[in-house]
């Protein structure tokens, strides 16, 4: 699947002619990481797969690398469902592990929707995301 849809051939490839041309950023509105991606979420990327493929053929240097909110509110709850599914209250659950499990629920929906949005066709650095997840390292 990585060859026409958005894997790192075609995106090197593209990545490699636009060098120099003047740069044209788009700056992605992350989605939450919670989830099958729904309409609105497809129409949201359809959308910004059109602007940075317009731009790159008028000429510009246009990368497109994706994003994903995977902390917070809405992974959390659903962790939570999960406890209280087993009877556990969150009060009950040490945040060591309860972060280990909201980290491990929204690794695996990045990459389930990661996948969904590169089958609509959307080219982009999909092998290299940002995330609020990511580890940075110490100065």
């Amino acid at each position: 699947m990585a060859g026409a849809l958005g894997g790192n051939g075609p995106v090197r490839q593209l990545r490699a002619k636009a060098k120099g041309r003047p740069l044209f950023i788009l700056h992605d509105g992350p989605i939450y990481a919670n989830g099958d991606i729904h309409s609105g979420t497809g129409l949201n990327h359809i959308l910004k797969d059109f602007v940075v493929r317009s731009q790159g053929m008028l000429g510009k240097d246009a990368p497109y690398v994706p994003g994903w909110i995977v902390t917070r509110l809405p992974i959390e709850w659903k962790v939570e469902e999960k406890f209280r599914a087993e009877g556990k209250a969150k009060d009950d659950i040490p945040k060591d592990v309860l972060r280990r499990e909201c980290r491990a629920f929204a690794g695996h929906w990045l990459n389930v929707q990661r996948e969904q949005i590169r089958r609509l066709g959307q080219i982009g650095d999909f092998e290299h995301p940002y995330t609020t997840m990511t580890f940075r390292p110490k100065p």
